[in-house]
């Protein structure tokens, strides 16, 4: 198991220590652009939040600032009240074990690191974000209506959304509602101890859809949903009514996931062909993670069953052991295909699986390992493809 520093980010280098904000920069510009009056000065306030935010986050890169997580050695969860303030990580409200306080948000944050905590320990045996029991610890209610999530490499931090504007005006409620929010951002975590992938440009939209993955399949596993049974949503319930969309994403078809006159379009694409070259957005990590997503939706809806035991796997073992900091899509996808051949073996169905998934998306992988005869895959797959089970 790897654990790679961050280092400083400067101008002449990729960020590989930013600020990960579950709300991409492009939906709150739109806000700022297209919204009411309070809608705009709110947007504005958060995009102004986390840029200081990123200054603080080099701080920690720098070590300037200690990280307040400590390893502990097993699950270790404590959840703080930032009580609309600023300072991190606030007053603690519940620590493991503790009965619940009553307030959504804070429970909502507990239990849903605890989910993100079961899923790595339980089903890929790891002992937290950084393997060896680190603390997980949340803070909620950032600022006054802050809106967006955001893990800062030492702990997570929810704003409570459009709670303090009238019904009618809120977009977004509060951020720890959608449980794949929680385990996307603390697999940004995962990610930054392990590949730590350069947060531009392809490497930073595989950070992404790293998370994307791993967020998705704590919510999966949560429900006991198998691939298929899935809606691949990422975000579902943030949105409240007055939106035109379905979450943040959407990871089986990229692109679709909402289409409303303040927020704009779902800009993602889900092929090479619409890949959007741009310098927004940090080179677009937000929009072209789309791709990839797309990949291990279609590789787990091949092999069936519940998406985190065998896609899930051979994207985990990818992530821990073989990607690389400026690894791009054509890495993950050579990766994942040595990975499933080494877990599963060459030529097998599970291989065969991943390189479908990448050639759906307009990503051939060259070499070794494939069937003679492609085309045959999804007749054998039918054949031996399992059924729903109990959890694991």
């Amino acid at each position: 198991m790897s654990h790679r520093a961050c280092s400083t980010h400067s101008l002449l280098q990729p960020q590989r220590c930013p600020l990960h904000c579950i709300l991409p920069p492009y939906m709150l510009r739109n806000i700022a652009e297209r919204g009411t009056a309070e809608q705009q000065a709110k947007a504005l306030r958060s995009l102004q939040v986390t840029d200081d935010l990123h200054e603080k986050r080099r701080a920690i890169a720098k070590g300037v600032e200690p990280s307040q997580a400590r390893a502990v050695g097993e699950k270790q969860r404590l959840v703080y009240d930032a009580e609309f303030g600023f300072s991190l990580p606030g007053r603690l409200v519940r620590s493991e074990g503790g009965a619940p306080t009553g307030d959504p948000a804070a429970d909502e944050a507990y239990d849903g690191a605890g989910e993100t905590y079961d899923l790595y320990r339980q089903v890929y045996e790891r002992n937290s974000i950084d393997g060896q029991g680190l603390q997980l610890i949340s803070t909620v209610h950032y600022q006054r209506g802050y809106d967006n999530a955001f893990w800062n490499g030492q702990q997570m931090v929810y704003g409570d959304g459009d709670e303090d504007l009238p019904e009618s005006m809120r977009l977004f409620n509060r951020f720890t509602i959608a449980v794949d929010i929680i385990g996307h951002e603390l697999t940004h975590g995962v990610t930054q101890y392990e590949a730590n992938l350069n947060y531009s440009y392809q490497s930073g939209a595989l950070n992404e859809s790293m998370s994307d993955v791993f967020g998705s399949l704590v919510k999966q596993r949560q429900r006991s949903q198998t691939a298929a049974e899935a809606d691949w949503i990422i975000g579902e319930g943030l949105f409240t009514p007055n939106v035109n969309g379905v979450g943040i994403r959407s990871m089986k078809e990229p692109g679709t996931a909402y289409n409303d006159p303040v927020l704009g379009r779902d800009p993602q694409p889900g092929h090479m062909n619409d890949y959007v070259n741009t310098p927004n957005d940090n080179g677009g990590v937000h929009i072209n993670s789309g791709i990839p997503n797309r990949a291990f939706v279609i590789t787990a809806l091949e092999l069936g069953g519940y998406a985190w035991e065998k896609a899930g796997r051979i994207w985990y073992v990818t992530l821990r052991d073989k990607l690389r900091s400026n690894s791009n899509f054509n890495d993950a996808a050579r990766l994942t295909f040595e990975t499933a051949g080494e877990l599963y073996g060459v030529g097998s169905l599970e291989q065969q699986a991943v390189r479908m998934g990448w050639l759906e998306v307009g990503i051939e992988i060259d070499g070794g390992g494939g069937s003679e005869n492609p085309g045959c895959l999804p007749a054998l797959l039918n054949l031996f493809r399992p059924q729903a089970g109990g959890r694991k």
